[in-house]
């Protein structure tokens, strides 16, 4: 491995970036992450030589508390995002309603959970 960082530094650096990146997820604490957090994009913007890295890490500061609050209760937005992609293809799949009630109406077609009687067999 040692081999491999002197051969390709800035391919090094990166992977050495991304893996101490990924340690936030597994801290169970709100400040040592906020902590850490502070550090790891210092170090990113300031002397990591990796340009996309300092982009990253700038977003990653804009989203802190966003990413906080993932490590404080382990819940993310998935399901939100889910449900908005299933909106966002009623919408494409109608090319556009008449009203919004016929969009909402839509929307609880496909999004809720409803079951309906229908007839297992044509008679």
């Amino acid at each position: 491995m040692k081999e491999f960082i002197t051969t390709y530094p800035v391919l090094g650096e990166a992977y050495r970036m991304k893996e101490t990146f990924n340690l936030l997820w597994e801290m169970d604490d709100e400040q040592k992450a906020s902590e850490y957090l502070d550090l790891w994009c210092d170090y990113a913007m300031h002397h990591a030589d990796i340009s996309a890295f300092a982009a990253f890490a700038k977003t990653v500061k804009s989203d802190k508390s966003g990413i906080l609050n993932y490590v404080k209760t382990r819940i993310t937005n998935g399901v939100l995002e889910g449900i908005n992609n299933k909106i966002q293809l009623a919408k494409r799949r109608a090319r556009g309603y008449r009203n919004i009630s016929n969009l909402t109406n839509m929307v609880y077609f496909i999004c809720g959970k409803f079951k309906f009687d229908y007839p297992l067999r044509f008679t």
